[in-house]
């Protein structure tokens, strides 16, 4: 991973990237049926939507509207897909990008007629917006959305690509709007350049693998090509745009050229269903000028899931979950030492409710925890702090957590005042949040204290203890739970003891301690 802040020089080099391991349709290919739904028959655009909703399978359709230009969706919208484009498990996959976080990305330029992305290349009147099976997601939305783009930009100031995944709604043949309301590194660097009277040139991939687009919702300083070659683990081959001079992933499966115009937020853009549920507004964008269409001879188009009312099944909760649980960790690596699982509910759009599960060394960590995952992000609201026993990928362990471990008048952390997620449908207006932290954590223990009898967690019993020869040396050794009577003479029933401990005590006194365990007296 790169940390200084220096430009990507690509070059010609003696490393040959591999070009198709990356391929989105291999990756479809490798998908088992369990993973993804394949439609071999025509479908309407308008029907595409209603095939993805609540899908919780990847879709390939390869007739849409019966033009011979595949179409896929919720490629994104599983966390074991996710894991399965990082040749890991799910349960893993956290630590494995934070892994490849630590190395350098080497990105490599590809001469245009090796570059399958630049196979087809069409210009002024041949390239068409509306040639694409670009349907309309949401029954609200303003027009149909290309969501599953993923933006390449050069920071003019800086010299640095930035990368990012933006919409952009169909205005006509050749014009789209593009949602840059939210702040981020795209909206500074185009309101500067517009402010100077000067066009950005941009360019969209359509039909990236998934590692990809979880690379371009990383905020990690530094130039973001790199950052994707860190993250696929390998070189990243990238090829010079036909009408600029961007630099853009020689593999994907289509390139979108242009440039948005020096006018501003001046165009109406939305409404459009957004990635927390609801539908977001009409608002004042720019507009993006196509100038290109590149793309592989055999390219699969791509949408991406956004909203609607089955959230955790979309790909934009499933990434946008997987980078606040990136964010997150490298946040607590700072303020606490012990973290052992982060996890996002996609089902909050994967920003909004985040677990944590560690082990305190001192009184206070999980409130410092809690502290530090507030500030990381202005986007989560709900903060859990729980200690190692809970699975934090489990609802119902969370549930009891917050049942039995919770006291609101003590454990309870409000900050109010804080900076907001504009599309929160719950600010009414304002640009100010409020967040919560629940301390879900048993009351701090110093060293190897034992928990309380009343903190300990039942489990079925095992028979593991030593053996004696009989009951009575067992007591005599010393105090003994009931299930360490029955290992000592290796009973598989128990009622014999019942039955020796009603008869030693005819001759023999037998009391029981606080831990429940019997002894001579």
């Amino acid at each position: 991973m790169r940390t200084d802040n220096q430009p990507i020089s690509a070059s010609i080099s003696a490393v040959t990237p591999d070009l198709e391991r990356h391929d989105l349709r291999r990756f479809l290919a490798d998908l088992g049926p369990d993973e993804i739904q394949v439609i071999r028959d025509p479908i309407d655009l308008a029907e595409v939507a209603a095939c993805l909703e609540g899908n919780p399978k990847a879709v390939l359709m390869e007739r849409p509207s019966d033009e011979g230009v595949a179409l896929c969706g919720n490629v994104s919208g599983s966390r074991k897909r996710l894991a399965k484009a990082f040749n890991t498990s799910p349960e893993k996959l956290l630590a494995e990008v934070l892994h490849r976080l630590k190395n350098k990305g080497e990105v490599v330029e590809i001469p245009r007629d090796m570059a399958p992305v630049q196979q087809v290349v069409l210009t002024g009147d041949d390239c068409d917006f509306t040639c694409l099976p670009v349907h309309l997601q949401h029954g609200l939305d303003g027009a149909p959305y290309i969501s599953a783009s993923i933006d390449f930009v050069v920071d003019p100031g800086t010299g640095l690509t930035n990368v990012g995944v933006r919409r952009l709604m169909l205005r006509g043949r050749r014009t789209a709007g593009i949602d840059l309301m939210a702040p981020s590194d795209l909206r500074a660097i185009y309101i500067a350049q517009a402010q100077r009277g000067e066009r950005l040139p941009i360019a969209f991939a359509v039909g990236s693998h998934p590692i990809d687009h979880v690379a371009a919702t990383q905020r990690i300083p530094g130039d973001e090509l790199a950052l994707l070659a860190a993250l696929r683990g390998e070189p990243l081959g990238v090829v010079k745009c036909v009408t600029n001079d961007l630099l853009v992933p020689a593999d994907a499966q289509y390139i979108l050229e242009g440039y948005l115009d020096e006018c501003g937020h001046v165009e109406p853009e939305g409404p459009y269903g957004e990635f927390l549920g609801y539908y977001g507004v009409v608002k004042k964008n720019p507009v993006f000028h196509l100038t290109a269409i590149t793309h592989r001879r055999d390219a699969v188009f791509q949408t991406a899931s956004i909203s609607g009312p089955t959230m955790a099944y979309t790909d934009t909760a499933q990434i946008s979950a997987f980078r606040t649980e990136v964010t997150v960790w490298r946040a607590l690596e700072m303020a606490v030492r012990e973290v052992t699982a982060v996890y996002t509910s996609p089902a909050s759009g994967g920003i909004f409710n985040v677990r944590v599960a560690m082990r305190q060394r001192v009184p206070g960590e999980a409130r410092n925890a809690i502290a530090a995952v507030f500030a990381c992000l202005a986007n989560v609201k709900h903060v859990f702090v729980v200690d190692p026993d809970i699975d934090i990928f489990s609802d119902e362990q969370m549930e009891w957590a917050l049942a039995t471990r919770f006291q609101a008048d003590r454990d309870f952390v409000i900050q109010t005042g804080m900076r907001a997620m504009p599309l929160d449908p719950s600010l009414n207006g304002s640009h100010q949040t409020a967040k919560a932290g629940f301390d879900l954590t048993l009351p701090f223990l110093r060293g190897d204290t034992p928990r309380p009898m009343e903190h300990r967690i039942p489990a079925p019993p095992t028979l593991d203890g030593v053996r004696f020869e009989s009951l009575q040396a067992a007591l005599e050794h010393g105090p003994k739970l009931f299930v360490e009577l029955m290992a000592a003479i290796n009973s598989r029933d128990g009622r014999e003891v019942v039955r020796w401990l009603e008869d030693v005590a005819s001759s023999r006194r037998v009391l029981r301690d606080s831990e429940g365990r019997y002894f001579f007296a």
